[in-house]
Order: C-alpha cells, then sequence, then structure tokens
C-alpha cells in the first residue's frame, strides 16, 4: 500500500524539495551523491523508473492516487506519497503541475565518455547550450532521429533539471548522456577525446567553407559527432577549427540560421542512425 500523507503543514521540511529548494541545491555540486532531481508527469517518472532511478517520494494530486498515478504507486510502495487539490499543489510549488504529479529522485553517478560511447555511432555534442527547454528538446530529438549519445560541455544546463526533463518527454533516460571532461578543459582537448576515440567531428556553423548536410562523404562517415553550439553565438571558431567538417543546413527566405533545437532535429534526421 502507497504511504499517503495528506499536506496540512508547507513548511514541513520533507517538503522542501519540492518548494524551496533551487536547481542548483538539487543538483548538489559539492555532494553529488547526495544529488536529487523532480520528474513530473507519470509518463515521465514511469521512464525514470524504467532507467533505474530510484524514487524519494512523490507530490500527486489527490484525484490521480486511484488513476494514472496508480500503477507508479504500486512501484514505489515503500516512499512517502504527500497529496493535496491541485490548487493547494500549484501554490505549493509555484507552479501547475503537468499531470498533477511529481516525484523526487536521486541522481546516479555520470558514467565516463568512453562507457557513453562504447557502441555508438551517432552522438550529439552541445557546446553551452545553456537553456533547459533547449537540452530537453535535443534529447527529444536525438531519441527519435538516430542518435545514440549526447555528450554535453560543462556550461551546459544539466539535462535533469525538470523543465528539460519534461520537454524531454523523459527521454533523457533513454539516451546515454554524459559531460564531457570538466569546465577547465579546453575545446581543443574536448574535439581531441572525441577523435582519439574513432569519430570524425562536424560542426554545426554557418561559414564560407562549410559542406552541405547532404554531403555523402559526411553520411558515408561510420562514427561522428555533431556538434551544436550556444543560443545566439553558436559554436565557438576555436571548436570549429578543431572539426574534421563543418556543416551548414541549407537556407531560403534570407535566413540565415535556426534555433539550435530546431537545427538538431533537422541534422539529426540527415545524418543520424535511423532504422529503415
Amino acid at each position: 500500500m502507497p504511504n499517503i500523507i495528506e499536506i496540512n503543514d508547507f513548511s514541513a521540511p520533507e517538503l522542501d524539495v519540492y518548494a524551496r529548494l533551487t536547481e542548483a541545491q538539487l543538483l548538489n555540486r559539492f555532494e553529488p551523491e547526495k544529488g536529487l532531481f523532480i520528474a513530473e508527469s507519470p509518463k515521465v517518472i514511469e521512464r525514470a523508473l524504467d532507467a533505474g532511478y530510484e524514487p524519494v517520494s512523490i507530490l500527486l494530486e489527490k484525484k490521480h492516487i486511484e488513476g494514472e498515478a496508480k500503477p507508479i504507486l504500486a512501484r514505489c510502495a515503500d516512499i512517502p506519497v504527500f497529496t493535496a487539490e491541485f490548487a493547494v499543489l500549484t501554490k505549493l510549488t509555484g507552479f501547475q503541475l503537468t499531470r498533477g504529479m511529481l516525484c523526487a529522485m536521486r541522481r546516479k553517478p555520470l558514467p565516463t565518455v568512453e562507457t557513453v560511447l562504447q557502441n555508438a555511432r551517432r552522438v550529439a555534442v552541445l557546446e553551452n547550450v545553456m537553456n533547459p527547454t533547449n537540452v530537453g528538446a535535443i534529447f527529444r530529438s536525438a531519441a527519435a532521429l538516430g542518435m545514440d549519445a549526447v555528450l554535453l560541455t560543462g556550461a551546459c544546463s544539466n539535462p535533469l533539471y525538470r523543465r528539460a526533463i519534461r520537454v524531454s518527454m523523459g527521454t533523457v533516460f533513454q539516451v546515454p548522456w554524459t559531460f564531457l571532461g570538466g569546465e577547465e578543459d579546453s575545446i581543443e582537448t574536448n574535439v581531441k577525446t572525441l577523435q582519439r576515440l574513432g569519430f570524425k567531428t562536424a560542426a554545426m556553423a554557418l561559414s564560407d567553407d562549410s559542406v552541405s548536410i547532404r554531403s555523402k562523404d559526411l553520411m558515408a562517415e561510420e562514427k561522428l559527432a555533431i556538434i551544436l553550439g550556444t543560443e545566439g553565438d553558436g559554436l565557438a571558431n576555436t571548436t570549429i577549427a578543431q572539426c574534421d567538417y563543418t556543416v551548414r543546413i541549407p537556407m531560403s527566405h534570407g535566413v540565415d540560421s535556426l534555433n539550435v533545437a530546431a537545427a538538431s532535429a533537422v541534422a539529426f534526421f540527415q545524418l543520424g542512425t535511423q532504422e529503415a
């Protein structure tokens, strides 16, 4: 039986994770083994459980106890389930819950780059993509369009921020990922790491010497890392200079570029390892 606890005290410390801790505090950079994240909506929570993440507690709209949440509660029988009406939960968290359900979960230790890329042929690399909505959208496209893994530089938004998880529809739990080196590592070091592991590197950038995304040589590469840059400025010039290819998506009507999330979907569709 689930351990149902009706909320009657907003200041209860066990609700801090939902009401008062910031994303940075949940991440817990100083003690990573204590890091948490928030999964939102039944489908996303199910995907996190399927991926082996450990639930700590649940915040749930009362009407879902015998509804959509029932199978999840059966899988999380030993943890507290805090419940109230929708308006109370909105007041507590400061936002409207998607499908009326949140779950606090423990983070896992990050795998090494070598582990993530062990069986990969196509990998997305995000350089300083700082908007969690964009990170989530890129993960969703990566899952749908043939990317085997995602690597992120240290300045990227964390894929386990609540908004990134929600926008990804839980695919952050399905696509292998990790951070590429530390914040102190240079772009040159990171690109050379990929090349050392057998990947050709393709910088998505506006450049006079770029090749079309339809290039047969590019599509024929056995192992390819598609590198996408930060919102607004795109990839650093030093990154572009280190890559094996500079790749441009053809544009029309005077448009010079796409949002990084939209560009990722086009690149992954064209260059990913999709099933016939």
